[in-house]
Order: C-alpha cells, then structure tokens, then sequence
C-alpha cells in the first residue's frame, strides 16, 4: 500500500511540478514578472470533429516541443481490455478522513462497523472484523497489474478504482508510461465469503480523483487529447471512449465543452457518474477540453476542478507572464453533470484544503510567484466563477504550506523560517480580512478542526514532526493552546504531512493517532523505527503519549515498506492498524495486543 501511495503522488504530481520548475526558471531568465490578465472566459462546444482538431492543432502549433516532451509519453493505449447472515455491527467507529460531511472520499481502508475492506498490493480483502477474537480473512479479489487501487463501499456494494499503466524504455533508458488506462469495478458484497463481479466501466486515460455522494460515484479521468500518428510524422485527436460492461461509447465532439484559450497541450477531461447500487443504471458522462488537471473540491451539490494556465507563462506579446488558475465548476445532481461556469484566479493552488464551499460561494487560496519571492492570495466567488471579494499578498515571501476553510473563516499557514499561522475573516464575502496571526518556528502541513475554536496543525520543526493545538478563541491574538508535541530524532516523518486520509482523530474519545517514520542517530540499519503513535488530546493536557504499535518486530530495516503502518481506525475500544502484510487490534485503553491477522 505503501508502495501505491508513493507510485500515485508521482504520477499525478511529478509532471505538474516539473514543468512548473521550468517554466519559472525561464521567465526569471528573461526578467519577466508573473501578473495576471483578465481573461475573458465563455463556454463553448464544437460543431464537429474537424473544429475539434483544427482547434488543437491551431492552439498547439507553437508548442510542438512540449507535446513531444510531456504528451507523448502518457497517451493512452486507445483500447481497452474489458474483465470478464451478518455479524452484530458496531455503531461507534471511525470513517475516512474526509474534507466535506457527507462527501466520501476513496482510500484503501474502508470499515461498515463489522467488516474491513483492506487494499494490499493487487488484493483487496474482505475481513471479519469485529469482534477482534472472531476476525478473519473472508475472502479475496485479486486484480491485474495495477496501480493506484481505492474502493469506496457502500451497503451491500464495493467499488473497486484502479489506474493501469504499461511502460516503454526511451532513447535514454529511462522509462515513461506509455499508456494509462482506468477501471471501475462493482461487486456485490451481500456474501462476504463471495464476492460477485455485476459491473465492469473502463476508461482511457488517467483518474485523477473521485467522490462518492449518496449512491453516486463521481470519477475524474483525464487523457490527452491528441497522440502520434502510426508513422511518427503527425498527431491525431482521440476522443474518450466509456466501456461499460460489453457496450462502447465514444464521446461525440458535440458533446465536448471548451473555453477558447491557448494552452501548451489539450487533455480531455471527463466526469462519470456511475450508480453504485443499481447496476441497470447507465453511465452519464460530461466532458470538456483543459489542460492537466491538478485538484479538485467537491461540496454537496458541486465539483471544482483546478487547471493550471501553463501557456500564460508564454504570453510574451505584451511583456509579461501570468500565473493562474483556470477554475470548472460541474454541477452534479446524482446521475446529471453539467459544466455550467469557469473561471480563473491569479497563482496556483496548493490542494484540496485550498478550495471550499460556504453560503453560496467559492473560496480558494493561492500562492503567486514573483522576482521577489512569492506572494498569497485569497479569493472569494459566486457561483458564476466571478471574483466578488479578494485579499492579495498575504505574507509576502512565503508560501502556503497549508490552509482550511471552516464557516466563515479561513485558516493559513505560510513558511519561509517561521509558521506564520493567519485567522481570516470571511463572512464578507466581498471584503475577507485578516484577523490575527501567530508566529511560531516551524510550519504545519495539515490543519484539522478540534472544535469551533481550537485547530489542530500537523507538520515540521526543523527535520521532525511537530504536534500544534491553536486556541482561536480571541481571533485577533491566535494561541497555542497546549505546549507543541514535537517526535524526537534524528529525524521524523509521517504520511499525514502529505496524505490527511492517515490521520485519525476523535474528539469524543480524546484520541489522535499518527502513522510515523523516526530514525534514531545515524544508524540507518538499526536506528529505524515505523509504526503509529497514539496520543491523548485534550485541551487542558495538550497530546499525551499512550504509546505506540509498529508492525516491523522482526525488522529495523527502513526499506520494509511492507510492514510500515499506513492507515488507523478504530472500532468501538478497539485500535485497528493496518499495513500491507498485516492488521492488528489493539485495546484503545491501555494497547494490549488483542488479534493479529498476516496479510499473504
């Protein structure tokens, strides 16, 4: 799991930020300084097939370089091959770490109360859970060779999403996926010991992200949208195709909604809705052409997805170059999508914590690059996509490391030598103010709410993690609310830094857990240690150290990835830790072993 983890942060991030590194070099070269321009941004589609490709080859005709660059290489195949009484639940465990109430987010763990549904490798498992002396493995599906696989489930139904990719040796050795290919697959989970393969929906390209509301999948996939000619010499649109079961789709040019702006290279980008309940339902569809897609938010009613304007950086006419970003908003209403306003912000956006939904609005932060350092900014907009209220250049010469949105506030923390940790007020729409802010060393990754007035912060201080727990109760003088709790070592991590689906919290039951990674001195064969810290936190006490659990008994080698702890939850007093080759459960009140399972 672990491994899939890593493969996916690469896959999705690696061409983003490369081509991000070089475009700013270049223009800092050139002593341009990065602004936005407005742009005037209306929704369109084409007439036929020959507009699509007279668009693309138009709009790319100056960027041939890139597309053989970075386009060629993660061009899909263009085919695809197609795939052939319960226990007593417990009403009291912990879900996935999710964003938005309501919105599911697919992950590798998934816990009904009674049962776990567990990624491992090309296997998931479904197990007997609980009670912790009654659990056991039940069954297994075994997949292909794949990659990135999540589930979601939901009553009587497992959804299994996974990317495929095959690879080709380049001139220079190295490798590149040469094609990308995405499944969805449902199965009939009712006999645990049997599960029942009922719909198969494949996709050429990428999936990027998915959310599930009510019975509703809403998957994200994205292909590029023009390939190499068989000899070499030209390029040709592919259009996205949906295989649904022994049924084929092609998405007609019509169907394809555009904003009419230049870009370095095309993906098509298409949202599936897909019933996970009912099988009989058909597969709806929106797509359109943007550029790459970086993240996306998902509120109860909408789908945000963020596309960085690479080509603004070579907007050379008029002297300047622009970082910003292009803005879909898809209404979804269980099996209707529609792409139904666009828009566009100055600077990038980190990830999914940057954007939020609140009363009728869209708030998302960015971070802006210039000649003097980088800048932030935060923006406020209808439901139209149009900016209504903005406030620039906060922290002038950091960056933001981390962000939440919680009601009417917004919380920020910028770094460059210290954590500047910012309350804003937006209950303004038009007029978002800065309240107060707390300067602290160090930085924190990942803000989660304890309540109404205390914010949890992840992150680091100097090579360790570091524990926050901000009091913003007077929000023009922030706090810390209890003494930081910081890892000790010669240096520590956890996956919470980068991946908030590894963090558990529960108020109720005063417990916080943290997979963690410590090396101790400079023994990098003896000195190494994985597993899950478990803390009490309160707001008297602050994170108290219970203890902690690590899979590698038998083992202090840091590159045993297969035993590193990659997810945490718990079932009524029970702490259930789960790696790629095993799971145990552990008492909640004092961390006495009740049940191990090895994972083969």
């Amino acid at each position: 799991m672990q491994t899939e983890i890593r493969k996916k942060t690469l896959v999705n991030g690696i061409a983003a930020i490369l081509l991000t590194i070089v475009l700013t070099t270049i223009c800092y070269q050139f002593g341009i300084q990065p602004r936005v321009q407005p742009l005037s941004l209306e929704l369109k589609t084409f007439s036929s097939y020959d507009e699509l490709e007279n668009f693309l080859r138009t709009n790319m005709e100056n960027a041939r370089y890139f597309e053989e660059l970075y386009l060629t290489p993660f061009i899909g195949s263009g085919e695809v091959d197609l795939i052939n009484p319960p226990p007593k639940a417990s009403t009291d465990y912990s879900t996935t770490n999710i964003q938005v109430a309501g919105v599911d987010e697919a992950d590798i763990i998934k816990t009904d109360g009674s049962y776990l549904y567990v990624v491992s490798s090309n296997t998931v498992y479904i197990l007997k859970a609980y009670p912790p002396e009654q659990a056991e493995v039940l069954s297994k599906i075994t997949l292909n060779e794949t990659d990135n696989i999540e589930i979601y489930v939901k009553e009587d139904k497992l959804a299994v999403l996974q990317n495929y990719y095959t690879f080709k040796v380049l001139e220079n050795s190295d490798t590149h996926p040469s094609s990308g290919d995405s499944f969805i697959k449902i199965y009939d989970i009712s006999d645990k010991s049997n599960p029942v393969l009922t719909k198969n929906i494949s996709l050429v390209g990428t999936l990027s992200s998915s959310r599930m509301l009510g019975n509703y999948i809403y998957a994200v996939v994205s292909q590029p949208a023009m390939k190499q000619s068989s000899n070499g010499t030209d390029f040709e649109v592919i259009l996205p195709k949906i295989y649904t079961d022994s049924v084929v789709e092609e998405v007609n040019p019509t169907e394809i909604s555009y904003v009419d702006i230049s870009d370095i290279f095309y993906y098509f980008t298409t949202v599936v809705a897909i019933n996970i309940i009912d099988d009989t339902q058909a597969t709806t569809y929106e797509s359109f052409l943007t550029g790459s897609t970086s993240s996306i938010y998902v509120s109860l009613s909408n789908m945000y997805l963020t596309v960085p304007n690479t080509n603004a950086w070579f907007s050379f006419d008029v002297g300047v170059a622009r970082e910003e970003t292009l803005i879909y908003k898809v209404k979804l209403d269980e099996e209707k999508i529609v792409l139904d306003a666009e828009g566009n912000v100055a600077g990038y956006v980190l990830n999914q914590f940057s954007m939020d939904e609140f009363q009728g609005f869209f708030r998302v932060a960015t971070t802006e690059w210039s000649g003097e350092g980088p800048k932030n900014n935060l923006f406020i907009l209808d439901m139209n996509l149009n900016i209504v209220g903005e406030l620039e250049n906060i922290a002038q010469g950091e960056r933001i490391y981390s962000a939440r949105f919680i009601s009417d506030r917004c919380y920020l923390v910028t770094f460059k030598q210290i954590d500047p940790f910012f309350v804003i007020d937006i209950s303004n729409p038009t007029d978002p103010k800065i309240l107060g802010e707390l300067k602290i060393p160090g930085f924190s990754s990942y803000l989660h709410p304890y309540d109404e007035n205390h914010v949890i912060g992840i992150g680091k201080q100097d090579n360790n993690v570091k524990l926050s727990l901000f009091n913003v109760t007077n929000v023009n003088t922030p706090i810390e609310a209890a003494e930081p709790y910081i890892v000790q070592g010669e240096w520590s991590d956890s996956t919470v830094l980068m991946d908030h689906k590894a963090f558990l919290f529960d108020k109720s039951k005063q417990l916080l857990v943290l997979p963690l990674s410590i090396q101790e001195g400079d023994d990098y064969i003896n000195g190494f240690w994985q597993g899950a810290y478990i803390f009490n936190i309160t707001l008297s006490n602050g994170f108290v150290l219970k203890g902690n659990v690590t899979h590698q008994e038998n083992s202090t080698d840091q590159w045993d990835t297969e035993h590193w702890i990659v997810r945490t939850l718990y079932i009524d007093d029970v702490l259930y830790t789960i790696s790629e080759r095993k799971i145990k459960m552990n008492s909640i009140e004092n961390l006495d072993l009740l049940q191990q399972i090895e994972l083969s």
